[in-house]
């Protein structure tokens, strides 16, 4: 059986990031070239059903080895890395850590005084990168956790199982992960998304998620004669950021706080441009959330004369109302996590993942760990023993579906 870690590190090198600015699917043609590479791989495995659509969507399935009806179940993972980072040229480094701080390169060093979960993970075999990409553990740890776990299967026929479904998803950093995908065609009852960060996580809950886009229009003129005509954009920008809840931004908010992230402020004096995320677990807070911002906008196009332009629009809903119907795929993966001596930690996503929406297309998807911490940025790094922690937890739910 091909080793985690070389499966993973593999995977690292191929250039995956998607693209925000991009209307096509998949968002960048370069992450077809990982979805080739695993369609490949399965084959090699025997999984001659393994393909890619034209969207760069991968399906494939490992037919049931029993005569028992079981209930098809379902594994899914993301190609592509984060925009937030360059993913290009990533060079992994793996180490054994004994504690400390751990130096990437002469100029970057992940310091325990500022990621304190380094404690946790002394006696473990960590992959780092070198101080100058993103690692890439988002989410192709979860890929190699998937891929590691079905070639486990294939080579332990003993345990029985019915069908197993497996998709690679592009998209999923950009928001348009799961907008695509084929249910259909997937062919599961329920699953999970491979997707999550430390060992324990079980996760089913996410945030309601929209976005805002504003433009707002100035008035430019010569600063010589601009007394009582110009009006600066960008001022009317920082304006209409004072006015949101200081509290509510998300380097103030943990747990089941919701916040508004001003992602994107750019402009002149004439034309401003600003995106916001805006996000909360609770429905009735989302929704106050954008009538807030609306009501600003109202109240300083009142003030200014209609400069102000706003469209909001939602991106995800929070999978928990889906989900708790059938919280019975959580216990299942509760428990096997807890015969594999893996501490459940059940919390919410504070984010989002392909589960929040296929959740509302009717494909239930709660999100497992992979062993990943501090993604989309150069500090990011994974547990190898936690990424073969995550190849058991998937067998073992395999194996306690079928009982």
């Amino acid at each position: 059986m091909k080793d985690i870690v070389d499966r993973f590190i593999s995977y690292t090198e191929v250039y995956t990031t998607s693209d925000p600015e991009s209307d096509t699917t998949p968002t960048s043609e370069r992450q077809k070239d990982l979805g080739k590479i695993l369609v490949e791989e399965l084959h090699e495995m025997g999984i001659e059903n393994a393909f890619m659509d034209d969207k760069a969507y991968v399906y494939a399935g490992l037919d049931s080895n029993t005569d028992k009806d079981i209930s098809p179940i379902g594994f899914i993972s993301h190609m592509d890395t984060a925009p937030d980072m360059t993913g290009e040229g990533v060079n992994p480094q793996i180490i054994e850590y004994k504690g400390g701080d751990i130096v990437l390169s002469d100029s970057v060093v992940t310091r325990v005084e500022d990621f304190p979960f380094l404690k946790d993970l002394e006696g473990q075999t960590l992959i780092t990168t070198d101080g100058s990409t993103l690692l890439g553990a988002d989410d192709k740890a979860g890929i190699a956790i998937i891929m590691t776990a079905v070639e486990y299967l294939i080579e332990n026929p003993q345990i029985k199982h019915g069908d197993i479904k497996i998709a690679f998803t592009p998209d999923e950093e950009v928001g348009k992960g799961a907008h695509l995908f084929d249910i259909d065609r997937f062919g599961a009852d329920f699953a999970y998304t491979v997707d999550g960060g430390p060992e324990g996580e079980l996760e089913y809950e996410s945030f309601n998620a929209a976005e805002a886009d504003i433009k707002i229009h100035g008035k430019s003129v010569h600063p010589g004669s601009a007394k009582d005509v110009m009006i600066n954009s960008q001022l009317l920008g920082m304006e209409l950021f004072s006015m949101l809840p200081v509290n509510q931004r998300p380097e103030y908010t943990e747990n089941y706080e919701g916040f508004f992230m001003l992602m994107n402020f750019t402009g002149t004096v004439e034309e401003t441009s600003m995106n916001f995320i805006i996000r909360d677990h609770d429905r009735e807070k989302f929704e106050a959330k954008k009538n807030l911002l609306e009501e600003i906008v109202k109240f300083l196009n009142t003030k200014y004369g209609d400069l102000i332009d706003l469209e909001i629009s939602d991106t995800y809903y929070n999978m928990r109302e889906k989900i708790e119907p059938v919280y019975e795929i959580v216990e299942l993966a509760k428990r096997s996590m807890e015969e594999i001596g893996v501490e459940p930690i059940i919390s919410p996503i504070r984010g989002g993942t392909d589960g929040s929406i296929l959740s509302f297309r009717g494909l239930p998807t709660p999100n497992l760990f992979t062993g990943g911490y501090a993604y989309h940025g150069k500090h990011e790094l994974v547990s190898v023993d936690q990424m073969k922690k995550g190849v058991n937890l998937l067998a073992k739910i395999i194996e306690n579906h079928a009982k």
